[in-house]
């Protein structure tokens, strides 16, 4: 296990105007998986080659292990890389695809042999080592590419979005294996996804970036529930959460529409205010209750397990997520209650969390 750091870490590409990267600076702990989470162009690739040292580092430093790594080239890293593409030799057979990283470092056979049969087996792929890439769907090549990173027994699993080519079944199928795969390998492993189910579901933390710089760096509970500026808040979820104009009044949140809800405690007041509110923490009634808020629905979405109510208050359109058997059609009225701990204040003007 290694841990890994960027300190300051910035680099510019000549054809764009803004930095890819601008002063990221991250701790990974040893045997932890983080996730590299943002839109695409924010910087995360990036962040992931200069780790592998397939990109040179404009300022700043990287070390594996308290040791600068910028120096050194890629293979003297010892850090095994999975694109999105999986990169087989398709003149190959399995094993030799797998085997390959051996032989490049003068492994013996011998030692070649067993450390493949080894990995196969951990990832159940032994019946596929007579077989050529061709001859495999998507999810088998994706193990085989999985399995030469293995095979290697690198310090850092790097991974580029290695699901994204996979359908939707065998990526959430595999994302599961692939973290308890991870958990029984104890690697630090680093993964770059712009799903942020992928994110939730297999991260220890989540670094959410974009334009380059770091927006917050938490785990998958923190980062959902308490976001820390109103990018995060607005990436993360779907559907994202609810955001509306607000300001004080009277000791409560008055928001957009007329919705008067309890004002939480922000660390200091502002001009403008943003409320944020996640579509589970908007309590939806039927009938008329003391405190709610009366408003229409423009549409229901059933999605089997839940329905996701799109509600108008006013010229606002919020966002409700209710059991399977809420389904009210359009134009009826509704009442809204908030849940007041859900409640998320952000600075209009900086985007900043306030509480």
């Amino acid at each position: 296990m290694s841990r890994v750091e960027y300190d300051d870490v910035w680099k510019k590409f000549p054809t764009r105007d803004a930095p890819a990267v601008q002063g990221l600076t991250l701790d990974v702990a040893d045997g932890e998986f983080l996730v590299l989470l943002g839109p695409s162009g924010c910087g995360k690739t990036t962040a992931l080659r200069m780790l592998a040292g397939l990109e040179q580092l404009d300022r700043g430093d990287i070390r594996i292990d308290g040791k600068s790594v910028v120096t050194l080239e890629p293979k003297d890293r010892d850090v095994a890389l999975v694109f999105q593409s999986y990169a087989l030799y398709p003149h190959m057979s399995v094993r030799d695809n797998i085997q390959y990283p051996l032989r490049v470092r003068k492994q013996s056979a011998g030692t070649r042999a067993s450390r493949v049969d080894r990995v196969a087996k951990l990832l159940r792929i032994e019946h596929l080592l007579p077989r050529r890439p061709a001859q495999l769907s998507g999810g088998e090549q994706q193990r085989v590419a999985l399995a030469r990173a293995i095979v290697r027994e690198p310090r850092v699993f790097l991974m580029d979005e290695p699901l994204s080519n996979l359908d939707a079944k065998l990526r959430t199928h595999t994302r599961t294996e692939l973290k308890a795969l991870q958990q029984q390998l104890g690697v630090t492993t680093i993964f770059v996804t712009h799903d942020q189910a992928e994110a939730m579901t297999m991260a220890d933390r989540i670094a959410v970036l974009d334009a380059g710089r770091l927006q917050q760096l938490g785990t998958p509970d923190t980062v959902y529930q308490r976001p820390a500026n109103l990018f995060v808040a607005q990436f993360i979820g779907s559907p994202p959460m609810n955001i509306v104009a607000a300001r004080h009044e009277n000791g409560s949140l008055l928001l957009e529409g007329g919705w008067r809800i309890e004002a939480p405690r922000i660390a200091k007041d502002a001009a403008e205010l943003r409320a944020g509110l996640r579509p589970e923490a908007i309590e939806l009634d039927m009938v008329a209750r003391e405190g709610a808020q009366p408003a229409e629905v423009l549409v229901s979405e059933p999605l089997g397990s839940e329905v996701i109510v799109n509600v108008k208050l006013g010229d606002v359109l919020l966002k409700v997520r209710t059991g399977p058997d809420v389904r009210p059609d359009p134009g009826t009225r509704v009442f809204l209650r908030a849940q007041p701990a859900a409640v998320r204040v952000f600075d209009a003007s900086s985007g900043a969390a306030l509480n």
